[in-house]
């Protein structure tokens, strides 16, 4: 998992800066995982754009991902690792022993060949996924259940982690990737390990036509417009526009959009660092 940087043959090569894809094992994807995306485009169903800086980018087919990892005691062999189109992180084709085919989301460091497991009484190795309850204190942990059933929700992208910190009565304490810590149910599950692709965070596209290709179109800023358009457009010359907010007159620095009374800040222990 290494960064290739070009020489500047091009213009567009001179700050490039990408993934030599040397941890891919092939470039042909589980056609029985495979569904369609539609994309919006950034529009809502009657239309009308309700997101902007959206549209066009290359065709994508989405891969199906097994978050939940309910399949418990059944071993896993895992076959390919692969580049997935829809997210940051490698994701791993695994082989059940029962003939089924999944997808999971890629640990750092995992190989082909290697076993995994699921389900209560697994030893907490790379890759296997276990409750939160039976973890030992200290582990490195990723896809992360916020209720005990529903699917992973947390530390899923490229590089990310959280850490098992102790546990109280029936709650594990996480610290989150954001630097939070909070409470967590021990019966939620969660994967051993870091999320692959940890270098993502270092590449550079070098071009807007790579921004493009993702789906991304221009942003204008709110200081260029006029101010029917935006809270810090108009003025004479280049004018600063005032106190940085929203097009919707939201402040963009320091202000709390959290509700004071959300039902789950009683799980939070420490709010993340600023």
């Amino acid at each position: 998992m290494a960064l290739k940087k070009y020489k500047p043959v091009t213009p567009g090569q001179r700050f490039k800066v990408i993934s030599a894809f040397d941890d891919i094992t092939t470039n042909t994807p589980e056609k029985s995982l495979l569904s369609p995306i539609h994309r919006t485009g950034g529009r809502n169903n009657s239309g009308k754009m309700t997101v902007r800086y959206r549209g066009g980018g290359h065709k994508r087919m989405y891969r199906i991902i097994d978050f939940k990892r309910e399949k418990d005691g059944v071993p896993a062999i895992v076959k390919t690792i692969e580049y997935d189109p829809n997210r940051s992180a490698r994701i791993a084709l695994v082989y059940y022993a029962d003939g089924e085919k999944r997808y999971i989301v890629a640990p750092h460091g995992i190989k082909v060949g290697q076993e995994i497991l699921s389900g209560a009484g697994v030893s907490p190795d790379l890759g296997n996924c276990l409750p939160l309850g039976e973890i030992p204190f200290g582990s490195i942990i990723h896809n992360i259940e916020m209720r005990p059933g529903q699917g992973a929700k947390i530390a899923r992208s490229a590089g990310s982690y959280a850490q098992l910190m102790s546990r109280e009565g029936k709650y594990a304490i996480i610290r989150m990737p954001s630097g939070e810590t909070r409470m967590i149910l021990c019966a939620c599950k969660a994967t051993i390990g870091i999320v692959s692709n940890g270098d993502h965070s270092l590449e550079v596209s070098g071009k807007a036509g790579r921004s493009r290709w993702l789906g991304r179109r221009p942003r204008n800023r709110g200081v260029v417009m006029n101010p029917v358009d935006h809270p810090m457009g108009g003025g004479e010359g280049r004018a600063s526009g005032g106190h940085p907010r929203s097009r919707k007159g939201i402040p963009a620095k320091g202000y709390k959009t959290r509700h004071p009374k959300k039902n789950s800040s009683q799980y939070i222990i420490e709010r993340r660092k600023k």
